[in-house]
């Protein structure tokens, strides 16, 4: 169908990188940077219109349309397939056609699945070998099988007319043509880990998750694991990567994983995770020693970097990098550059590309094939107002009603307006494989499948004063919730009941060697109950979109949780009579 000039089979040798990066260098696709500063660097750019997820071009393709649910943009697969031929029919003529068999997970693992992608982008290709185990260690895995994930990949012509990414959740497939973006091309990624992952996810017994998994050790030696899920470039990676502060001695962060999580239920009543992907994806602009220094020291070797500006010297610069901006430079489409442009000199959603062996903080569990135990689950996303620092869901169901719920301002991430306040359940609106009604009650099912499911907690960072500044230093000083978090899981730790939820008492959060005043911390932690009334209301609209599909268990919540608010609102007397006008 696609009728390539020439097809290399990838076996993911050291030499068949170094053969596929000559030859982006000669068409341009990659420029090589300072290799004296950055060894084994190198930087992509790609369209100036194929620069984030085109989720309005992002396909579910089911034989029912009912099975795909609002959630998802749904075509028939036959419908789909007559649609996408014709754009990959001589696709791929004058170019080369690789052949990636990929493996997502670690080796010999009952969670890792197997992908093979076929594309025409050198750039995929080494991408991929960055983000997934290539070659080999894929083979071995599927053995004589044949339940591997079919990944169709043209460029085709670049143009977002003919750009489409369909996914065939009961054929286990995906054909993607048009975008050589991270999230539409690399196909382990998003569409296999996610959309098609969560489809079997349901059908298996298990989560696949957008959570990152982190590892905390206490000064007392003891081990624990939380996962998290928030929207992209909401600092998931900073929190994967967290820093302890100098003032909580005693306390070690270990990274997981930054982006995908798959959960299975352990023989022990817990939800075990583990991390798929073999790489970082992460947005580079805001990235620096002080927000993150770990990302940034990791990437500093064997990166692609994708739409940055280049300086003078050969090194990549982005807004938020620790140097100052540039007297001159290229920006990220190429273009002459310096401080009094118009535009910026990265673009906002930059990424890095680069191996997860080279975070300082990697677990040792990293490889585990029975991934890291659970102790609690956090939903977290940008929101200025409304939602407090921190609070505790009363139990599972009210903790899967937290995520079905949650919502975020929109980041650079996803293509359309920035900052404009959008639900985004569990983090996975862009990525559920299938109708979110039935999602949530596969949650449901998950929480009553284990003994000990994980405790659910909800976070917000982003809390900020009348005139914008954050109230809260955020980075390394999250392990001060995470404490707090931990401590309630282990049965301890002081809080209040409020409409929405368990929050800490002002004396709760360690705030030794931090400069928070009471009345911010108490600010940070306050709970409206008249302001969620609109809550309320638009949690209902949303709800009644998936039909009968929403499981009685979430309406039951929202009820609930109308009910608390009503009663923190009006005052009642002690035969409970409405005291109010």
């Amino acid at each position: 169908m696609t009728i390539p000039d020439r097809i290399v089979y990838c076996e993911g040798s050291e030499a068949e990188k170094h053969t596929i990066i000559k030859e982006c260098l000669v068409t341009g696709e990659l420029i090589e940077l300072n290799q004296k500063a950055l060894p084994g660097c190198y930087m992509h750019r790609s369209a100036p219109h194929d620069v984030a997820r085109t989720e309005h071009l992002t396909f579910v393709c089911t034989a029912r349309k009912d099975d795909a649910g609002p959630n998802n943009n749904w075509q028939a697969p036959d419908a789909a397939k007559a649609r996408l031929t014709p754009l990959f029919g001589g696709s791929m003529q004058g170019r080369t056609m690789y052949v990636v068999p990929f493996l997502m997970g670690p080796a010999g693992s009952r969670f890792s699945k197997v992908g093979v992608e076929i594309t025409d982008s050198r750039y995929v290709v080494l991408s991929m070998r960055i983000m997934t185990r290539v070659g080999q260690a894929a083979l071995d895995h599927l053995g004589t099988s044949d339940a591997f994930t079919r990944c169709l990949h043209s460029l085709g012509d670049l143009s977002p007319a003919r750009r489409f990414i369909m996914h065939f959740p009961e054929e286990n497939a995906v054909w993607s043509i048009g975008s050589g973006y991270g999230g539409n091309a690399l196909l382990g990624k998003k569409c296999m880990a996610l959309r098609l992952a969560s489809w079997l996810a349901k059908k298996e017994g298990w989560l696949a998750e957008h959570m990152l998994i982190l590892g905390l050790q206490d000064p007392q030696g003891k081990q624990h694991y939380v996962a998290g899920a928030f929207p992209s470039a909401c600092g998931k990676t900073n929190l994967a990567m967290l820093m302890p502060p100098a003032s909580m001695p005693g306390w070690t962060a270990t990274t997981v994983g930054d982006d995908i999580a798959w959960l299975r239920p352990g023989n022990d009543g817990r939800l075990w995770a583990l991390n798929p992907e073999a790489g970082f994806f992460g947005v580079v602009p805001g990235t620096s020693q002080r927000t993150n220094a770990t990302a940034f020291n990791m990437i500093q070797r064997n990166t692609i970097y994708t739409n940055v500006a280049l300086r003078p010297d050969g090194t990549p610069w982005w807004e938020g990098h620790d140097d100052p901006a540039p007297a001159h430079a290229l920006d990220w489409q190429g273009r002459p550059w310096n401080p009094s442009s118009p535009n910026k000199a990265a673009h906002p959603n930059s990424r890095f590309t680069t191996p997860a062996t080279q975070c300082a903080t990697l677990s040792p569990e990293f490889d585990n094939p029975e991934g890291v135990p659970i102790d609690a689950i956090l939903f977290g996303a940008r929101r200025q107002r409304r939602v407090p620092l921190v609070y505790e869901a009363g139990s599972w169901a009210h903790g899967t009603f937290l995520g079905a719920t949650l919502s975020s301002e929109t980041t650079a991430a996803a293509t359309g307006k920035v900052g404009v306040l959008r639900r985004d359940p569990m983090a996975m609106l862009p990525f559920c494989g299938y109708n979110m009604g039935d999602y949530f009650a596969h949650w449901l099912e998950m929480g009553a499948s284990v003994a000990k499911p994980p405790q659910i907690f909800r976070v917000n960072w982003f809390r900020t004063t009348d005139d914008g500044k954050f109230l809260w230093p955020g980075f390394g000083d999250n392990l001060r919730v995470l404490k707090w978090i931990l401590e309630r899981c282990e049965g301890h730790g002081k809080a209040v009941p409020s409409a929405i939820g368990a929050v800490p008492t002002l004396d709760a959060i360690d705030r030794k060697g931090l400069e928070i005043s009471d009345d911010d911390l108490s600010a940070l932690l306050k709970v409206d109950p008249a302001e969620w009334v609109e809550a309320l209301a638009g949690q209902e609209d949303f709800f009644r979109t998936f039909g009968e599909h929403l499981p009685p268990a979430m309406w039951d919540e929202q009820k609930h949780l109308a009910h608390r608010i009503e009663d923190a609102i009006t005052p009642h007397d002690l035969q409970g009579r409405d005291l109010g006008t």
